[in-house]
């Protein structure tokens, strides 16, 4: 039943009910039911920043306006400028800045805004961060999370829209995680931020806002996700589905629409770029005789080609009933139309007749 109560004045109980909604969060009440991806982040790094003095969070935007999308919400408020550090717009500097401190024995949080903005800051990821610690023969441990959005938005073109999965994978001496859901962003961003060594962290942009079931036991302050581990989302024995990030929603919604002409599909959540988790995909390979790969990035030596060339270099080779199949993004530059942008992307349609030729449907 809906009513409605009409003032003719602001009283006081509408300013009352005005202080609640800007003064109470209610993560914390609703988040045995579902959390934002959102809050899942802002929620680990709170944890970890309470944990550990020794971390903190610099960026651009990150302190005085709570983060260009939100996700650093409060932690200036209750940790201060010392550990929430608004930063100029050089990525180049502040990258630099938070490997040194890294080296220094603090645990730096750097966020870029985008990481197409990592371009500019590339030599520091690469050439400090992810070589130091093999090149003191050990004796420098560079423990920095790179954290932001990855990988296609909306509406924002070719140079805010690439997936940087497969660039940062390539390099020894980086950790490249890519979670899905708000389990994942928590559980692996408090192990990235515990880490030893430096671990690059792809958010998406789209799935920020988006909504999934978690438990008390992902709440807890000691949760953490294991890095290098995949997670079977769905069980199917037909054909395996192997997706990261943005990618995963794509698969689980194919297998639904596959399953109701009698194609049960699995699908595995990455999680983890490198290390990768070669031996859950070869065990579910073993059992389907089939794989199908889903990632937004482009074809040319992407995630799914490495996935490709693993399978090819393992017993599973041998139980595969066709070849391995990749749906990727279009090898092209992302257009700023639209419906060109739809055609750059991989779509459920795409999937699903991937799907149904592989298999003789």
């Amino acid at each position: 039943m809906a009513f409605t109560i009409s003032f003719h004045k602001p009283s006081a109980l509408t300013n009352t009910v005005k202080i609640l909604k800007r003064s109470l969060n209610t993560t914390r009440v609703l988040a045995n039911k579902q959390m934002t991806v959102r809050d899942a982040l802002n929620s680990a790094m709170d944890d970890e920043m309470e944990r550990d003095e020794r971390v903190f969070i610099l960026g651009e935007e990150v302190a005085m306006y709570d983060g260009a999308y939100k996700v650093s919400r409060g932690l200036y408020k209750k940790y201060g400028e010392k550990r929430v550090i608004d930063t100029p717009i050089t990525e180049i500097g502040f990258a630099g800045i938070a490997v040194g401190a890294a080296m220094a024995g603090l645990r730096p949080i750097c966020e870029f805004m985008t990481f197409n903005f990592s371009l500019q800051a590339i030599d520091h990821v690469i050439n400090s961060a992810a070589k130091t610690f093999y090149m003191s023969a050990g004796l420098v441990n560079v423990p920095i999370v790179f954290r932001g959005p990855n990988g296609a938005a909306a509406g924002v073109a070719a140079q805010h829209s690439q997936c940087f999965g497969a660039w940062y994978s390539q390099c020894p001496g980086l950790k490249v995680i890519s979670p899905y859901n708000s389990e994942d962003a928590r559980g692996l961003l408090k192990a990235a931020i515990r880490d030893p060594d430096p671990v690059v962290f792809l958010e998406n942009e789209l799935l920020y806002g988006n909504q999934y079931p978690i438990t008390d036991e992902v709440l807890d302050k000691d949760f953490v996700l294991p890095i290098g581990k995949a997670k079977i989302e769905r069980k199917g024995d037909h054909i395996t589905f192997v997706a990261h990030s943005k990618g995963v929603e794509l698969a689980l919604d194919a297998a639904k629409e596959l399953s109701s002409v009698g194609i049960e599909a699995e699908v595995i959540n990455l999680r983890s770029l490198r290390p990768l988790d070669i031996n859950t995909i070869i065990q579910s390979v073993v059992r389907t005789n089939h794989i199908i790969s889903i990632e937004q990035g482009w074809p040319y030596a992407g995630i799914g080609s490495e996935i490709s060339a693993q399978i090819m270099e393992s017993e599973a080779f041998y139980h595969l009933d066709a070849p391995v199949i990749r749906v990727t993004g279009a090898d092209v530059p992302m257009p700023y139309t639209k419906s060109l942008e739809i055609a750059a992307l991989p779509q459920i349609n795409n999937i699903v007749d991937a799907a149904k030729k592989l298999l003789g449907v």
